[in-house]
């Protein structure tokens, strides 16, 4: 199916004067282009986060327009309390099972903790190895800090698409003080401003805005000419991102509940039913309901079947040939209960 055509690079030319690639079909995947068109249309840019070939699937097939490797695996697929655990190794391993699913959206990368933030040198190593080891066609990275700035000036400069995120950065939580919003003073809030403006400065090509009060991120939205992709920031930016498993209702576990951010909307409860159906496959399975014919396809032929006897019995095993014909019999009559093989 074309729609799981070999993906195209995100800086492939969408025309060219040579012959080159063709024009791109809408069942092919978004580029920046398109997000930019999206951008000066006014229509809003969707965003979710991914971290596995299933949810990147999913995402995929409902037309999601970016999909954000993000580090904040390491709390809702890891069991971190932050962000900051998780390793360059560990998010590359997320992004080749994503870009393996999803192949209509924009995919990016995000650039974890401890491996931009020395050197430009180090940052645009640790970015072509997102491209190139981990199939992403952009990056993102936190901060607007002067060595941050420099970092995304210079990965642009090496051909690389980048994000910037300003407002809660979750891996500044050790000078920010925990997960706390930003830009609700008026020194904080042109502080918002002021860096997302420099990240447009140096070329980033969007701006994802957190835990931000939205007149904050409305004036940040109307100064930049990128898109701001909003989280926790209110209805005004040029898009909108949620985690996969906060917006899905995935998990209750008393962890994940302390950090499930109060600005998310839940669009199912999928979590319920994962337990539901957890629940009755442990149930069904201790009552000896499942499986049952239905779902014991494999069958072998009565004459096999006492071929198969012989040879046990030739080997000593007696009554392994009488539990495989006694499940013969029991599998003749639908809906008998098998029999007790606890002591098998």
């Amino acid at each position: 199916m074309l729609r799981f055509a070999r993906r195209l690079l995100s800086n492939m030319p969408e025309s060219t004067v040579y012959g080159g690639p063709k024009p791109q079909a809408s069942e092919q995947r978004v580029t920046i282009n398109q997000l930019r068109q999206k951008y000066r249309r006014g229509d809003p840019i969707t965003m979710v986060t991914a971290y596995d070939y299933p949810s990147a699937v999913h995402i995929d097939l409902a037309g999601i327009d970016v999909c954000l490797v993000g580090d904040s695996a390491a709390m809702v697929v890891h069991g971190h309390d932050t962000t900051l655990p998780i390793s360059l190794d560990e998010m590359l391993v997320h992004c080749r099972a994503v870009a393996r699913g999803a192949s209509r959206p924009l995919l990016i990368g995000d650039l974890p903790f401890g491996y931009y933030e020395s050197s430009s040198s180090q940052a645009v190593s640790t970015a072509v190895r997102v491209l190139k080891e981990g199939g992403m066609d952009a990056i993102k990275l936190e901060g607007g800090a002067p060595s941050r700035i420099s970092a995304a000036k210079a990965i642009v400069e090496a051909g690389i698409a980048v994000m910037g995120h300003v407002g809660l950065t979750p891996q500044a939580i050790s000078v920010l003080g925990g997960f706390r919003p930003q830009g609700k003073t008026v020194s904080s809030a042109v502080k918002v401003v002021e860096t997302a403006l420099a990240l447009q400065e140096v070329g980033c090509f969007a701006v994802v805005m957190e835990c931000v009060p939205a007149p904050v991120a409305a004036a940040a939205t109307s100064a930049l000419q990128i898109p701001t992709i909003g989280i926790g920031a209110g209805p005004y930016c040029s898009g909108q991102v949620l985690v996969y498993h906060d917006l899905l209702g995935m998990l209750q576990h008393p962890h994940h509940a302390k950090v499930t951010p109060k600005f998310c909307k839940q669009y199912g409860h999928v979590g319920d039913v994962i337990n539901k159906a957890l629940s009755e496959f442990k149930q069904e399975v201790g009552n000896r309901v499942f499986p049952g014919p239905s779902h014991t396809p494999y069958k072998i032929t009565a004459d096999d079947i006492d071929g198969f006897a012989k040879e046990l019995g030739k080997l000593g095993l007696g009554e392994a040939a009488s539990a495989a014909t006694a499940a013969v019999e029991d599998m003749e009559t639908v809906g008998k209960t098998p029999p007790d093989i606890s002591s098998a």
